[in-house]
């Protein structure tokens, strides 16, 4: 079974050398991992918070994601998205507000260093500070409650808001008996690389010391590693790679080889312009394949929007189902079901006939069974087992779930049940998406008859 995991991608700025070797380039390898079912979005809700420029949002939220997809990001491995094409994140967070504790969200690191920030200044405490920020937690724990993920990938000034997800989803379930929500667990980058800047500090936007990673073309580029800040030792004197700048990022792109004759030549007294042409021509080596992506991407704004829709449809399929169990289980379903007071109906079995399972063996020798509505059609096929036992298994699963709890993966013409992350059963395909809909009124209806008989 794959390991769900959510990274969020910040959407303000250009990205620069720090962000490629710190960020981007770690979190590409990581999404080639065989056992991960890799789930990325562009935080564009969040960039609300820090930026009311609407043409630097909508400008970045374009070179971001072509420099993710140049630099390798495979939108049919992962799953990639904008945060604002999915409308159930908000949704969620209106939910996961209404039983967020004001007490907790006065411990949020942000907001508490906003408001000491006022109090040093003699300020009022509140003054300057948005509910957008006080907020940011709620939004944080539905991005990622949302999908089930059961890790996220953060630094440890992080870990608070993971912890602040956590508690959100486990108060929901307990509130509505089910277990609605994956509780994540912070996955902690204890070795987060980090390069310095034009000035020997971290590389930093902050700082204003990046080296850009495509913006400038190669001319850019090579101009801003010319300008890294040395010392005044002169061509001929030895240089110590282990307190300066050029070696750091020089280590960063080079192969241990490259490392090591690099490091040698400073020893022995390479002069600085020749040791920045030297990194720059190690640094170009690696960026230009990159480069020519990105600007391909750049220049076709509709292909990088149709990969980002295309993400959107896979997430929702995913947050869409969820949010309608959710929706159920506060009330806020359909008026052509009559109200019930609990989460599941109470449904007698002398109340007519009720949805059946139906156990067979295949071409191949395996056992599987079916579900059927109490009228007979069939709502469900399981994977096929070696063992009955298995196949017995889960069908006492299915019974025991409720349409609260189960997680319907949603495709165009069908649907698949997953359990713990694996597809355990689906539905036949149908001849259109309201055909589909239908189904899906129907497959919940027996999950919650069957849950009520447990």
């Amino acid at each position: 079974m794959n390991t769900r995991v959510l990274t969020g991608i910040t959407t303000t700025g250009t990205p620069h050398l720090g962000n490629y070797v710190g960020a981007i380039r770690p979190a590409v390898e990581a999404s080639r991992r065989d056992d991960v079912d890799a789930f990325y979005f562009m935080a564009d809700y969040h960039a609300l918070i820090k930026s009311d420029d609407a043409a630097r949002i909508e400008r970045s939220r374009l070179e971001i994601a072509a420099t993710w997809l140049a630099t390798g990001l495979d939108p049919q491995r992962v799953t990639f998205y904008r945060q604002s094409d999915i409308p159930e994140i908000p949704e969620l967070t209106w939910f996961l507000t209404c039983i967020a504790s004001k007490g907790m969200l006065n411990r949020a690191h942000a907001y508490k260093a906003a408001v000491d920030r006022n109090t040093e200044a003699g300020e009022d405490v509140d003054a300057g500070i948005t509910a957008g920020l006080y907020m940011y937690p709620v939004l944080m724990a539905a991005d990622i409650l949302a999908f089930d993920a059961s890790q996220v990938p953060v630094g440890r000034d992080q870990i608070q808001h993971i912890e602040m997800a956590r508690d959100l989803g486990q108060r929901f379930n307990h509130l509505h008996g089910h277990e609605f929500f994956v509780l994540p667990e912070a996955l902690i980058e204890e070795q987060v690389a980090t390069l310095p800047g034009l000035d020997g500090r971290k590389m930093s936007k902050s700082y204003d010391n990046t080296i850009p990673l495509f913006a400038g073309g190669k001319k850019q580029l090579r101009e801003t590693i010319m300008r890294i800040v040395t010392d005044s030792r002169l061509p001929g004197e030895p240089k110590d790679p282990d307190n300066c700048a050029l070696f750091t990022i020089f280590r960063a792109f080079a192969s241990d080889a490259e490392t090591a004759a690099f490091r040698q030549a400073l020893l022995d007294g390479i002069g600085w312009g020749e040791a920045k042409q030297v990194l720059y021509e190690r640094v170009e080596a690696d960026v230009a394949p990159m480069r020519e992506r990105y600007e391909a991407l750049m220049a076709d704004p509709a292909a990088i929007e149709t990969i980002l829709l295309e993400g959107a449809r896979k997430a929702r399929a995913i947050a869409t189902p969820k949010l309608a169990a959710l929706r159920e289980v506060l009330g806020l379903r359909m008026m052509t079901t009559a109200p019930t007071s609990v989460a599941r109906p109470t449904v007698s079995p002398k109340q007519g006939k009720m949805p059946r399972f139906a156990s067979f063996r295949d071409a191949d020798g395996n056992f599987r069974f079916r579900l059927f509505s109490a009228e007979g059609e069939e709502l469900l096929l399981s994977k096929s087992f070696a063992d009955p036992k298995e196949a017995g298994a889960l069908q006492k699963q299915i019974k025991s779930l409720g349409a609260g709890a189960a997680v319907l993966q949603i495709r165009p013409l069908g649907m698949s049940l997953d359990l713990e992350g694996e597809m355990v059963a689906r539905t036949p395909d149908y001849r259109d998406e309201q055909a589909r809909d239908d189904a899906l009124a129907q497959l919940r209806d027996a999950l919650d008859r069957l849950a009520a008989q447990e």
